[in-house]
């Protein structure tokens, strides 16, 4: 008996809400991301990707099937895009490590800017040069489909983005790998 009180280890320790904001502090705003030329560009698609879904909305596109696409794919993106904006603003990949990112942002990134093509394509054939002093809607259609160029480009220096940083600038993938497991 005389040995129990000296193999005995007591370590006192506090509830993470009691340190005042674990959670707040754990998911803090990475000021670094909205100055890198990643987190630029996001804020472009998402504000020009508004744009695009704004002025088709505003029209009559009903009857028109193609503008269905081009909304289809300007609100699809333009959500996703505040979604993974949102999530890489408050850190939280970092927290879902077992998600292989840079993979997710090539993908993303590719496939938005050849769907982007399409829907900029698409639009842009869609305006009716004929119909221009008669409908308003001349002038929101042609400014989408020019918008929808300029989203589709800052896709593609995203996509270019995202494939350099996948590949890692040449660096050992191994070893990036195992610098972001040990942040989480």
């Amino acid at each position: 008996m005389p040995e129990f009180p000296a193999k005995v280890s007591t370590r006192t320790s506090t509830p993470a809400g009691a340190q005042g904001g674990g959670l707040l502090r754990s998911s803090s705003v990475d000021l670094d991301f909205l100055r890198s030329l990643f987190g630029v560009l996001m804020i472009v698609e998402i504000v020009l990707g508004c744009l695009v879904w704004a002025l088709i909305a505003d029209t009559y596109y009903q009857p028109y099937p193609s503008y269905g696409w081009v909304m289809f794919v300007a609100i699809f993106f333009w959500l996703v895009t505040v979604i993974l904006f949102g999530m890489y603003l408050f850190q939280l990949q970092v927290k879902l490590y077992m998600i292989p990112w840079p993979i997710v942002l090539v993908v993303f990134n590719v496939a938005a800017s050849v769907l982007y093509a399409t829907a900029f394509i698409t639009s842009a054939a869609s305006v009716e040069p004929y119909s221009w002093p008669h409908s308003p809607d001349y002038n929101r259609r042609a400014s989408a489909s020019f918008f929808a160029c300029l989203v589709m480009i800052g896709y593609g220096v995203s996509a270019c983005l995202s494939i350099r940083a996948w590949r890692g600038y040449g660096s050992n993938a191994a070893t990036s790998q195992a610098t972001i497991s040990n942040h989480a």
